[in-house]
């Protein structure tokens, strides 16, 4: 299953008062798991941005003055190739929604559906009634690694609730791997790679590290022994050889 985590960084609170996105980040997942695929654009938003929204993403209107308007092709038109007609999820999705119709409603294109969304804060606020259920919060409690997030940031924090949608829909049992979240900010448009195919046809992700054994030092030992009285034939032999255990 393809679905789109996406965030926007916008110049105030409200579309329908002239706020515009100036920033949207984009996180590709198939069964819940990052593919590595991203979009992330900077964009002009033909306005100035208020101070007080500078000093919580840092976007300020000397940084966005040289960057592509929304009806850029480079934004809009690759951003529609990247998300295609997958769900999308976002936190407070609502927020981001209204600001994402507006942008395509000025240039005359087809808007996002409400169904189309999935929100991150009703899960939360269902599955922790009573709880903070900011992206903060719950990376917190979900402990998700924060350190890279000193102000708000579309493609980051779409990173980093990539890492929390996956908990909110099970936890890390379903977890193969996740991106680091300052690589996100330092390679932005990484293409699709490191999917490996199962004999089933379906995409999984090829683990980063291999995971720590389970079994004591001592009952190696005492199944090493065990396999020694097999004699030659038993497969355990070749097992092991491959792995650099072989039975004397």
């Amino acid at each position: 299953m393809r679905e789109i985590v996406f965030d926007t960084e916008t110049t105030g609170t409200d579309p329908e008062r002239g706020d515009r996105i100036v920033e949207i980040g984009c996180v590709e997942l198939i069964d819940l798991v990052p593919t590595g695929a991203t979009f992330h654009r900077y964009i002009n938003p033909e306005r100035d941005v208020p101070a007080e929204v500078v000093r919580v993403h840092g976007l300020t209107n000397e940084f966005l003055a040289d960057k592509p308007v929304f009806g850029a092709s480079e934004v809009v038109e690759e951003l529609l190739a990247f998300i295609g007609d997958a769900p999308l999820v976002a936190h407070n999705a609502e927020f981001d929604r209204r600001f994402l119709n507006a942008e395509l409603g000025r240039l005359g294109l087809p808007l996002i559906p409400k169904e189309r969304c999935v929100d991150t804060l009703v899960i939360a606020r269902k599955k922790y009634p009573g709880a903070p259920a900011s992206l903060d919060a719950l990376c917190r409690r979900l402990n998700i690694d924060l350190t890279a997030r000193d102000k708000h940031g579309a493609l980051l924090d779409s990173q980093l609730l990539a890492a929390v949608y996956l908990e909110l829909k099970g936890g890390r049992e379903r977890r193969l791997d996740f991106l680091d979240p300052v690589e996100a900010t330092q390679a932005p448009n990484q293409t699709t790679q490191g999917i490996l195919e199962t004999k089933a046809g379906q995409p999984r992700r090829e683990r980063a590290q291999a995971l720590e054994p389970l079994s004591t030092l001592e009952e190696i030992e005492a199944h090493r022994a065990f396999v020694a009285t097999l004699g030659k034939e038993p497969a355990w032999h070749k097992f092991l050889a491959e792995k650099g255990q072989a039975i004397a």
